[in-house]
C-alpha cells in the first residue's frame, strides 16, 4: 500500500551519501572543511590553500601550494571562439553567458570530454580559473570595452578584480574577495552540488556537471540572496528607516532577506568574517552608511533569533559587491567563481565510488483505466 510511503519532500533530512568534504553542525552553527573551522580558514587561510584542502583532503606544503597555485595562474587562457561567443550572447543574464561560454569549453577544449579522476582534476583547475575570466570578459564586452587580460603576478582573488575592474585593488580589497571566496567554497548537499553529482552519476564529463551546477545556482532561490539583500538595503535607504522596514515584513509574514537558512539555526558560521570586511571597506570607500543600515537591520531582528531567524553569509556579500562598484546581476556569479572547488570535490567524491541517482516519485494519478478510441471521445 503506498499509504505506508513516506515522502521527504525536497529530500529534506535524506542522507544519500557519505562526504568527507564539510560538516555543518546547523543547530551549533559550525561548518569544517576536511575538519579544519571555518574560522581559522577565513582568519589565516588563503582561496587557493583552501582549494588544495578541499580537492585533496589535506592542507598543502609550500612545495605543493606553490605548484598548485602556478596551475591555477597557468590555466588562465580562454580560446578566442569564446570571446566570440560572449560577444554574440553580451545582452544575456551573466550566469546564462557563463554557463553557455562552460558548456562551449567542453566543445572547444578536446581534453574536457576525458572522464577520468585525473582529467577531472586537470579540468577542474582550468576551470577555477577560466570562470572568472568569462565573467569579466562577459562585463567588458556588453560595456564596449576590450577583456582585461590576467596578471600573472596576481593571486586569484586580486586578479579576478583586475580584470573585472582595469584596478589594481588594495590589498585589504583583495584579502576580502579572498575570504569571501574562502566562504562560499563548499557546504555539503546543496542544490548545485547535488545537481552536478546527479550529473556525474551519469558518468558525465566535469564540465557537464559544472554547466549542471551553474543551472542550478542561477535560481533565485539557490544562489539569489546576495541581491535580494542589496535591493532591501537600497529600499530601506537609511538605517532609520530599518526598525519600520523590519516590522512591516514581520507584520505581512514576509521574509527578510538575509536571515535565516535551510540548515543552519543559529548563525551562519560565515557571516562574522563578512561583517567587519564589509565596515573597513566601506570606510576604504566612503560609503559606510551601507554597513550602517545592515546593522540596524540585524538590531531589528535580534527578537527573532530564537525562533533560527539569524544572519546568513549572504547578508553581507551583497554590500561587498555593491562598494566595489559591480553590477547586481554579478552577484550570483561571484558565487560560482567561490563555489568552484565545492563543486570539483564533490564530482571527484561522486566519481569514486559512482552509483546513478535515481530516487523515487510516489504515484498518485488515475488508477488503470480503459483506452477510448479518439473517435469514441465526447
Amino acid at each position: 500500500m503506498t499509504d505506508d510511503v513516506k515522502i521527504n519532500r525536497g529530500l529534506k533530512g535524506i542522507y544519500f551519501e557519505r562526504s568527507g568534504v564539510s560538516h555543518i553542525d546547523g543547530r551549533a552553527g559550525e561548518l569544517l572543511y576536511r575538519g579544519y573551522t571555518i574560522h581559522d580558514l577565513a582568519e589565516h587561510s588563503t582561496f587557493e590553500e583552501v582549494c588544495y584542502l578541499l580537492i585533496h583532503g589535506e592542507l598543502p606544503g609550500a612545495a605543493e601550494l606553490d605548484a598548485f597555485d602556478a596551475a591555477l595562474r597557468a590555466a588562465r587562457h580562454l580560446p578566442a571562439a569564446v570571446h566570440e561567443i560572449i560577444r554574440a550572447t553580451a545582452d544575456g543574464h551573466p550566469m546564462d553567458v557563463l554557463r553557455t561560454a562552460v558548456s562551449a569549453l567542453a566543445a572547444l577544449e578536446p581534453d574536457s570530454r576525458e572522464t577520468g579522476a585525473e582529467a577531472f582534476l586537470r579540468n577542474g583547475i582550468r576551470l577555477t580559473a577560466q570562470v572568472p575570466m568569462i565573467i569579466a570578459a562577459h562585463e567588458a564586452i556588453r560595456n564596449g570595452r576590450d577583456p582585461v587580460a590576467p596578471d600573472p603576478a596576481l593571486g586569484h582573488a586580486a586578479n579576478w578584480l583586475w580584470m573585472l575592474t582595469g584596478e589594481k585593488p588594495s590589498a585589504e580589497a583583495a584579502r576580502l574577495a579572498d575570504v569571501d571566496f574562502i566562504l562560499h567554497a563548499e557546504h555539503g548537499a546543496n542544490a548545485s552540488s547535488f545537481a552536478a553529482r546527479v550529473t556525474v552519476g551519469t558518468e558525465a564529463n566535469l564540465h557537464g556537471a559544472i554547466v549542471t551546477a551553474l543551472a542550478t545556482l542561477a535560481g533565485p532561490a539557490h544562489g539569489g540572496a546576495a541581491e535580494d539583500v542589496m535591493k532591501m538595503v537600497r529600499e530601506i535607504g537609511t538605517p532609520e528607516n530599518a526598525a519600520a522596514y523590519v516590522k512591516a515584513k514581520r507584520a505581512a509574514k514576509e521574509p527578510v532577506t538575509g536571515f535565516g537558512h535551510r540548515v543552519y539555526r543559529a548563525e551562519d558560521p560565515r557571516a562574522r568574517h563578512m561583517r567587519d570586511g564589509v565596515r573597513k571597506l566601506g570606510e576604504e570607500k566612503g560609503a559606510p552608511e551601507w554597513y550602517e543600515i545592515l546593522q540596524a537591520v540585524v538590531t531589528a531582528m535580534q527578537p527573532y533569533a530564537r525562533h533560527g531567524l539569524n544572519v546568513n553569509v549572504d547578508f553581507y556579500s551583497g554590500v561587498v559587491y555593491q562598494l566595489h562598484g559591480i553590477p547586481m546581476d554579478l552577484y550570483v556569479p561571484i558565487f560560482a567563481i567561490g563555489r568552484m572547488p565545492g563543486w570539483i570535490v564533490q564530482c571527484l567524491e561522486q566519481q569514486q565510488s559512482n552509483i546513478l541517482i535515481r530516487p523515487l516519485t510516489l504515484y498518485n494519478g488515475p488508477q488503470r483505466r480503459a483506452y477510448v478510441p479518439l473517435g469514441d471521445r465526447d
